[in-house]
């Protein structure tokens, strides 16, 4: 090679490598460079788990009085000021009702709340009149229908996700999902006109199937139907008005376009919650597989956004399949989340919902109005690393 053509050797400022590799040492020391995925905790056994009869009976009692609420689905809750709750409902009875039974006639709405007041009286908010009763929440559309999400007492304000539906055909699950939306309610007058805000649309996304306050942020998930598949996804939003513009995760970042959301976990049902433990440990509760059927199950994963564990079955609901208490294999469970206010890091609250493939006037709903109603559970975990556990409101009331 000519001398003219020769390359020097490059130098290289081993002074400035070493202070780098030292510098990366201590920031790795420190936790200033996070591995992702980060370090799970093992998932925590389940101790035992058995029906919390009290409200269970309470529900019962209230459904069967006729005063109001007969039965529903979905069954969010949130604690409200002055030691109240309210439970969100999608499809709800209404009265006529014959208990045990409920005739073909009972009145019948897609949303309503029901509040319990400190002294633990319950009363039912629709929409409508006495005489004609409405769901509380309805699109301009008025071929469609919301089903209630997430219900959550933040901002001052009682914040309900909303998705908006229409029929498709015959059956009960013949449905196509329009969008999704927010609502805005005064915690003291929920009767008030509701503010409704849009959300994003453009993914076929169902956000506000859960919510999570973290600190300054809150965490809205959703689920995205593909092929049969529910996928989990999550955004955000600064504070806790949920109004405010949504971040999402794509999987190793935040991005403002909801063209980036990223399908985080799979097998994943239509309702389902995402809880935190405690610090670096948050359960997501769903029903198996995201299917119909008796197995709830949780998974655990280190940050709210994952990533998501195996699942561990949590509770067997006696209800389902032709083994079950009903015996009509029409018969299952679904909707299965938790209820934060009333939960502990060992001790939680849970309810799903039982229903009937067959919900034609005069079939098994109608006939054994109880199928129709949430069930609750009490879940008590076995984990020696949990925090001291902290308050929890009376489920009891």
């Amino acid at each position: 090679m000519s001398g003219s053509a020769r390359r020097s050797r490059p130098h290289v400022p081993w002074a400035a490598v070493r202070l780098l590799a030292v510098v990366v040492v201590v920031a790795v020391g420190l936790g200033l460079f996070a591995p992702w995925p980060p370090p799970r905790d093992p998932a925590p056994a389940v101790a035992n788990a058995r029906p919390l009869t009290c409200l269970d009976d309470a529900l019962t009692a209230y459904g069967n009085s006729g005063h109001g609420w007969t039965g529903g689905d979905s069954t969010w809750s949130t604690a409200l000021p002055g030691g109240r709750e309210v439970f969100a409902f999608s499809d709800t009875f209404l009265p006529p009702i014959t208990p045990p039974s409920r005739p073909a006639d009972a009145g019948f709405v897609h949303n309503s709340l029901l509040v319990r007041d400190a002294e633990g009286h319950l009363s039912t908010i629709v929409g409508g009149t006495v005489a004609q009763p409405d769901s509380l929440l309805s699109p301009p559309d008025p071929a469609d229908w919301f089903w209630l999400g997430a219900a959550t007492y933040l901002d001052g304000a009682l914040q309900i996700p909303l998705t908006e539906w229409r029929s498709a055909g015959p059956g009960s699950l013949d449905v196509t999902f329009v969008g999704s939306a927010l609502a805005r309610l005064n915690p003291d007058d929920p009767h008030e006109p509701a503010s409704i805000t849009p959300w994003p649309r453009s993914r076929g996304i169902q956000w506000g199937q859960w919510v999570q306050q973290e600190g300054a942020l809150t965490y809205v998930y959703g689920i995205e139907p593909v092929a049969g598949r529910k996928y989990l996804h999550i955004a955000r939003v600064a504070g806790t008005d949920l109004r405010q513009r949504f971040s999402y995760w794509t999987g190793r970042g935040w991005s403002d376009s909801e063209s980036d959301s990223a399908r985080i976990a799979d097998g994943v049902s239509a309702e389902f919650s995402v809880h935190r433990l405690r610090a670096n440990a948050y359960q997501l509760i769903t029903m198996q597989d995201g299917a119909l059927g008796n197995r709830i199950t949780a998974r655990y994963a280190p940050t709210p956004m994952g990533p998501f564990g195996p699942a561990v079955t949590l509770y067997l609901t006696p209800e389902a399949g032709g083994s079950g208490s009903y015996h009509d294999p029409a018969v299952y469970a679904y909707n299965a989340h938790i209820h934060p206010e009333f939960s502990t890091p060992t001790r939680l609250v849970v309810s799903y919902n039982v229903n009937s493939l067959d919900t034609a006037p005069g079939s098994e709903v109608y006939r054994h109005a109880s199928i129709y109603r949430p069930r609750f559970i009490v879940v008590t975990l076995d984990d020696a690393g949990s925090a001291s556990p902290r308050s929890a409101r009376d489920a009891c009331g």
